[in-house]
């Protein structure tokens, strides 16, 4: 299973990198120039940053996990955001 979601914010990179080094402690976490991903034990989420946005890509095995991951990601995301005033993400199944 796949679901994408996108945060508008400025401050993408910044938060890609707060996101990485707050999980690098717990989790394996892959950082590069062009994002990071950070492999959880039910499913891994890969943040990338774009023009005016961090986009989300999270996958898990199956729906339990998959809500899991999901929360744990928008919960510390929107905590980090906090300076962006943000709000809940709107989360698509991707292909």
């Amino acid at each position: 299973m796949r679901m994408t979601a996108s945060h508008p914010t400025d401050r993408a990179v910044p938060l890609i990198g707060t996101m990485a080094k707050h999980f690098g402690h717990k989790i394996p976490v892959a950082q590069d120039e062009a994002g990071a991903v950070l492999s959880f034990p039910m499913g891994a989420a890969r943040l990338t940053a774009g023009e005016g946005a961090l986009h989300l890509v999270l996958e898990a095995d199956d729906a339990e996990a998959m809500e899991s991951l999901r929360d744990v990601v928008e919960r510390h995301l929107l905590r980090f955001a906090h300076r962006d005033d943000p709000a809940a993400l709107t989360w698509s199944p991707a292909a």
